[in-house]
């Protein structure tokens, strides 16, 4: 859990961005919530390369990544960088293929805690097992622990290999844009994308404790004027609908994903902050077990999720993906319970009510919303 500057702030980022970042970070209580990763994402570098090593842009981070550092971990927060498995980043800046072991080096005396690795960039026919684990290499031959963000979209079903190339987690989809859905032609994938993808791939098997699929960053917060709509070749008409926000949150959590959220948290609003830090959403998420929720039914517009908890509890998303409300049904038999029961009590983490069921499971659901439950055998 933690924050990224990418979907907020993409190439525009500055160091008092992420200062101001670190501070909301502890301010708005989300650091106390679990986001304890402040990642720098792309264009934090210099033009070039200094003797192979990355040099920090002296303008934009005129302080220097190491005293950045200090400054979050003063706050109890952990740090973390960007590079890319290839020459150059995906806007263009010297990225680290060939320069493992060096760069590797710098982040851990620069005090990193957590790399992101993308894509971008000449590979130099490399295929990506060999660049993704030369890092993975690398990063466990220094003297820190650094979590390693295996970023390769997707395109090499990196959940069969993730593990092997020295990752603790790995993009399982293309990017994500701030919106519902787009269309083939525009970059990215939007939230219903992303949960459709993520079923469709079928890696649940391959996630869990110490490697996990990353359905990519959250959306919550942003829209039209955030700074990876403005940059990318998508149209991003409005922000997304409390509904559909609610929808994002819930399915992440419900994929025991990593949850790092985007937002500019200086100006974020009282809703975004209250969905991102609600208790039982985010234990959901957190849950011990690590299960990836998979999709149990479909019924027209309208579907059933689940995944097993801990102490015999289950997750349940019961999702409108329609125009329209719609009232959706299921059962603790055809959901991922493990326990058979007389009576079950259903905590709606939404509507923050509580009731019992012999085995039925119901809401009415508004379009592009859900209903996430909490069920627990008696």
């Amino acid at each position: 859990m933690g924050w990224n500057s990418w979907n907020a702030f993409s190439c525009a980022v500055t160091e008092e961005d992420i200062r101001s970042a670190a501070d909301r970070l502890v301010e708005t209580g989300l650091r106390d919530a679990g986001y304890e990763y402040l990642v720098v994402d792309d264009c934090w570098m210099d033009d070039e390369l200094d003797d192979g090593y990355l040099r920090p842009h002296p303008e934009d981070f005129p302080s220097g990544i190491e005293a950045l550092a200090e400054y979050v971990h003063d706050r109890d927060l952990k740090f973390g960088i960007y590079s890319s498995a290839g020459r150059v980043t995906c806007q263009g800046y010297p990225a680290s293929l060939g320069h493992e072991r060096k760069h590797a080096r710098q982040f851990a005396d620069w005090g990193v805690d957590y790399l992101k690795y993308d894509n971008c960039g000449d590979h130099e026919g490399k295929d990506a097992l060999a660049r993704y684990s030369a890092m993975g290499k690398a990063l466990a031959k220094v003297d820190r622990d650094i979590v390693y963000s295996i970023c390769e979209w997707g395109r090499n079903e990196p959940w069969r290999w993730g593990r092997n190339a020295g990752g603790h987690l790995w993009r399982a989809t293309h990017d994500i844009v701030a919106k519902w859905s787009t269309e083939d032609t525009e970059f990215g994938l939007g939230i219903a994308d992303i949960i459709d993808q993520m079923d469709d791939r079928d890696i649940a098997p391959s996630h869990g404790p110490g490697g996990w699929n990353d359905p990519d960053m959250l959306q919550i917060g942003n829209g039209p004027d955030s700074g990876q709509s403005k940059l990318e070749d998508v149209t991003v008409e409005r922000g997304l609908t409390p509904a559909e926000e609610r929808t994002h949150f819930s399915f992440w959590c419900l994929f025991a994903a990593p949850l790092m959220a985007g937002n500019d948290l200086v100006e974020m609003d009282d809703r975004t902050l209250a969905l991102l830090t609600n208790e039982d959403a985010v234990a959901i998420n957190q849950d011990p077990l690590g299960i990836q929720g998979t999709r149990d039914g479909r019924l027209g517009e309208t579907e059933v999720w689940s995944k097993r908890l801990t102490d015999g509890r289950c997750a349940v998303i019961l999702f409108n993906r329609g125009r329209t409300p719609a009232t959706i049904e299921t059962t603790v038999e055809t959901v991922d319970m493990s326990v058979d029961a007389a009576t079950y009590t259903v905590e709606d983490v939404w509507e923050d009510d509580e009731w019992q069921t012999s085995g039925t499971l119901h809401a009415t659901v508004d379009p592009h919303d859900v209903a996430l439950f909490r069920v627990s055998p008696e």
